[in-house]
């Protein structure tokens, strides 16, 4: 053999040697076991505080505006102002519904005087019935008695027909100037009173002038906010939770907020709405706290508040026991020295502990270290508990 076939020789098994090294490295590696330390699940109770946070807001606002199109007249309120329920704010220029209040009402008294008017004629036209009845009596008992011709009789019968077509003529020109034609009237006039009433503009609500958006001398259009009224007695903060905890919350319970204007002081709310519907943002729900506005607190001021929500009887674990992927949580059961893969549905859940509402009983290991490390059917050791 050349000396350079001894060379390629050497290196060939140089290389052999080093591969058979690695394999057997990889298999002591794949042979491995992982230590872990576990903890076994039992039931208990989780307690969480859910946090709020957001700007105070009014309970209550509204917005003042015009049934009526027509031009201000005045304004008696400006932002800033306190205002009470029914106090006037704004006047709209009436005088041209006066003038058709007078107009209606004018019709209404020529209405009354139709009415007598028709009255007296309806009661003319049966003075004249009753006077015709009792000549047709009269004529047909000489008639019968053969005292007078037929001809008579007949004469008689006509005039009394004529005189109960007057009548009732006159009867139905008295209903309806009485009736129809006078509540008609009446109704027009009640129409211009409602208007009049729309040309004074009044608060719905007591509260503070926020916005004034219209002087004396403008015009108002139906519709168009003049001013905004808001309720500032109350303030309420509002913001999500999420579906765990909405079981556990009750309308009414007490809450602290904490605003950040009055740092170190504690105001206490109350919840006072749980929204029924989820909101867009996904398996988050709307919740509202009211609290009451001792005399300092302005609208739009930031705070939060501290919900405090309590799962009793459910199976606990530490969090870190709780991994995620793809959208799935899962932990590692451990038995006879291998960990199985799991999925579970968590509750609530605090900075250590997890409620899960399905995948694992009371009495089964967990893992609760190197879970990153770890995979399903893997041998480990378990080191205790932590």
């Amino acid at each position: 053999m050349t000396a350079r076939n001894k060379k390629v020789a050497a290196l060939l098994l140089a290389g052999l040697l080093a591969l058979a090294a690695t394999g057997c490295g990889a298999r002591a590696k794949a042979n491995e076991q992982v230590a872990i330390q576990t903890v076994t699940a039992s039931r208990g109770e989780v307690a969480a505080t859910v946090q709020i946070t957001g700007a105070l807001m009014p309970v209550q606002t509204a917005n003042v505006s015009s049934k009526l199109a027509g031009q201000v007249k005045a304004v008696k309120a400006d932002v800033g102002d306190q205002v009470q329920a029914g106090q006037l704010l704004v006047e709209i220029d009436a005088r041209e519904l006066q003038a058709q209040l007078q107009q209606a009402e004018a019709a209404v008294r020529s209405m009354h005087d139709q009415a007598e008017q028709a009255r007296i004629g309806m009661d003319t036209a049966k003075i004249g019935l009753d006077a015709a009845q009792k000549n047709y009596d009269r004529i047909k008992a000489l008639v019968d008695a053969g005292a007078a011709p037929q001809s008579q009789l007949d004469d008689a019968q006509t005039k009394l027909e004529q005189a109960q077509k007057s009548y009732e003529l006159a009867q139905k020109q008295y209903e309806i100037a009485s009736g129809s034609g006078l509540a008609q009237a009446e109704a027009a006039v009640n129409t211009v009173k409602v208007s009049l009433s729309n040309a004074s503009i009044t608060s719905p609500i007591s509260g503070v002038v926020t916005n004034r958006n219209v002087n004396p001398g403008e015009m108002a259009a139906p519709s168009v906010p003049l001013l905004t009224i808001a309720d500032t007695s109350r303030l309420k903060l509002q913001g999500t939770v999420s579906q765990e905890a909405v079981p556990l919350l009750k309308v009414g319970q007490k809450v602290p907020v904490a605003v950040d204007a009055f740092a170190g002081q504690q105001f206490t709310g109350e919840l006072t709405q749980v929204g029924p519907v989820a909101a867009s943002t996904g398996q988050l729900f709307p919740v509202e706290i009211t609290l009451v506005n001792p005399g300092g607190l302005k609208a739009g001021m930031t705070a939060s508040a501290s919900l405090q929500v309590v799962f009793a009887g459910g199976i606990v674990v530490p969090a870190q026991a709780i991994r995620t992927q793809n959208g799935q949580n899962y932990l590692f059961v451990v038995k006879d020295g291998v960990v199985e893969r799991r999925a579970v549905t968590p509750g609530l859940r605090n900075d250590t502990q997890v409620v899960l509402l399905d995948g694992l009983k009371a009495g089964e290991k967990v893992a609760v270290s190197n879970v990153g490390a770890l995979q399903d059917k893997m041998a480990v050791v378990e080191q205790g508990s932590p």
